[in-house]
C-alpha cells in the first residue's frame, strides 16, 4: 500500500531538472477511476493510468502496474474519473451554420434518394459541435432527415476539429431509411403499403448491383456501369456499415426487423425505436439488432396517441426499460439533435434510468459508448478505453450520465479539445 501512494506521488510531481522534455503526442492520464466500458471483461480500473501515444491508447491499468515511460507528460486528475467519449447515432447538426440555421438535408425530389451524401454539407467548427464536445459527445452519425423513405448516406464524424479530413471516422457512415412517420407526406401523400414497396424495391436493386460489382471485382463477372445511388449497398452487403432506420410504433419496428434484417439480410439498427417499438424487443435480440432509443423517453398515456399509433400497448412505460425487459442488451440513446441538443445525450440516458432501465452492469454508460460504437461498426476505434483505440476520453467528477456530474475535460484523438477551467464551462 505504501508503495502505491509513493508511486502515485511520483507521478504527480513535475519533471525534475535535467529530465527529458515531454514528447508531443505522448501523455499519461492518472485518475481515481477509469470506466473502460469494454464490451467484455473488466469495466472499471481503480487508481488507474491511461497512456496515450500519437492519438491512440497505448496502455490501461492500475498505477504501479503500468510503467510511464520517459518523455510522457503526466496529468494527475486526482479524484476525478475517466470515461470513454459518447457516441451519438442520430444528429442533424454537423452541417448547421451559425448564421443559416440547421440544414436537415431533406432533398425529397424522389421518395428514395440513396445517392445524397450528408458528407457534402459538413461544416467543421460550428457552434453546435463546440457544445457537443463540452457535453462529452466525441463521435456522431450525421444523417439526412426523414422526409423521404431513403434520405441518403450519413457520415460518422468526430465532433471537434476544423477540417473534414480530421473529423471523418467513416464515409459513408450509414444508409438513412425512414419507414414511416414523415415520408408519407411526400408528393401526393403515400401510405405504409407504398412506402414498404418502395423501400423493398430500392433495396433489392441496390443489393443486386452490389453483388454484381463484388463479383466483378473478384474477376467472376462483368462490371456494371457505376451507379452512385447504389454504391452504398456495396458497404452494406460487405457488412461494413448499417442501415440507420427512423422506425417507431410496434408495427413499423416489426417491419424493419422482418423486411430489412430477415428478408433482405441487411445490417440494420432501430433508430428512435419508440411508441411501443419495444414490443418487438425479443425479435430484435434474436436477430442481433440494436435499439438506439430517443428522443421520446416514455410511451404516451394519451388515448388519442395510442389510437393514432395503432398500438395495442397502453399505459406508461419507459422505452429503454421496455427493450431491457424483453432481454435486449444492445440499447443506446439518441437526441435527434437539434430536437434535443447534442450535448444533452447524457440526459437522454439519465431519462432512460429514471423511467426504469437498470444499471447494475453499467448498461446506461454502455448505451452512450460501446453499444452505439459497435452498432455503427466502429467499435474497433471508439466506445471504450482499450489499447489500440482512439484516445477519446472524458474527465468527469461522477457517473457520466448523472445530471449532477460535471464534464471537466474532453480528449479526442489524444488531444485536449475542451477544458472547463481553460476554456470556460460550456456545459
Amino acid at each position: 500500500m505504501a508503495g502505491f501512494f509513493l508511486g502515485a506521488l511520483a507521478l504527480a510531481l513535475p519533471l525534475h531538472a535535467g529530465a527529458p522534455a515531454p514528447e508531443e503526442g505522448r501523455v499519461a492520464l492518472v485518475a481515481s477511476k477509469i470506466l473502460t466500458c469494454s464490451f467484455e471483461g473488466e469495466q472499471v480500473v481503480d487508481h488507474g493510468v491511461v497512456l496515450i501515444r500519437e492519438g491512440k491508447i497505448e496502455a490501461v491499468g492500475r498505477v504501479g502496474e503500468v510503467e510511464i515511460p520517459e518523455g510522457y507528460q503526466t496529468i494527475d486528475y486526482g479524484d476525478l474519473w475517466l470515461s470513454p467519449g459518447f457516441v451519438g447515432l442520430h444528429s442533424h447538426e454537423a452541417g448547421a451554420s451559425l448564421f443559416s440555421g440547421v440544414n436537415d438535408l431533406n432533398d425529397t425530389v424522389y421518395l428514395a434518394n440513396p445517392g445524397m451524401r450528408a458528407a457534402a454539407s459538413v461544416e467543421p467548427g460550428n457552434h453546435s459541435m463546440e457544445m457537443a464536445v463540452a457535453g462529452g459527445v466525441t463521435t456522431i452519425l450525421y444523417i439526412p432527415g426523414s422526409g423521404s423513405n431513403i434520405g441518403g448516406q450519413g457520415v460518422l464524424l468526430k465532433t471537434p476539429f476544423t477540417t473534414f479530413e480530421e473529423k471523418v471516422v467513416r464515409n459513408p457512415g450509414s444508409m438513412k431509411l425512414a419507414q414511416w412517420g414523415n415520408p408519407e407526406r411526400w408528393g401526393p401523400g403515400v401510405g405504409m403499403a407504398f412506402e414498404n414497396w418502395n423501400t423493398r424495391n430500392t433495396f433489392r436493386r441496390g443489393i443486386v448491383y452490389a453483388r454484381q460489382m463484388e463479383r466483378a471485382a473478384a474477376g467472376e463477372a462483368e462490371e456494371l456501369p457505376r451507379n452512385i445511388s447504389f454504391d452504398p449497398w456495396r458497404d452494406l452487403v460487405r457488412g461494413e456499415m448499417a442501415v440507420s432506420t427512423h422506425t417507431q410504433v410496434y408495427q413499423v419496428v416489426l417491419m424493419t426487423l422482418t423486411m430489412i434484417r430477415e428478408e433482405l439480410d441487411m445490417p440494420v439498427f432501430l433508430d428512435h425505436s419508440t411508441i411501443g417499438g419495444w414490443l418487438a424487443g425479443k425479435l430484435a435480440k434474436e436477430l442481433g439488432v440494436s435499439a438506439i432509443v430517443g428522443p421520446r423517453s416514455v410511451d404516451a398515456l394519451s388515448r388519442g396517441f395510442i389510437n393514432w399509433a395503432r398500438n395495442k400497448h397502453e399505459g406508461f412505460r419507459g422505452n429503454a426499460a421496455g427493450y431491457q425487459e424483453m432481454g435486449m442488451e444492445m440499447i443506446g440513446f439518441n437526441t435527434d439533435a437539434p430536437i434535443i441538443p447534442q450535448e444533452e445525450l447524457s440526459v437522454q440516458a439519465a431519462m432512460g434510468a429514471r423511467y426504469g432501465m437498470t444499471d447494475e452492469r453499467m448498461q446506461i454508460l454502455r448505451g452512450l459508448t460501446i453499444v452505439p460504437a459497435i452498432t455503427a461498426k466502429i467499435g474497433d476505434r471508439v466506445g471504450s478505453i482499450e489499447v489500440g483505440k482512439d484516445a477519446d476520453i472524458l474527465v468527469v467528477d461522477g457517473h457520466p450520465a448523472d445530471p449532477r456530474t460535471h464534464m471537466e475535460s474532453t480528449w479526442v484523438n489524444g488531444k485536449l479539445v475542451y477544458d472547463a477551467k481553460r476554456d470556460g464551462r460550456r456545459w
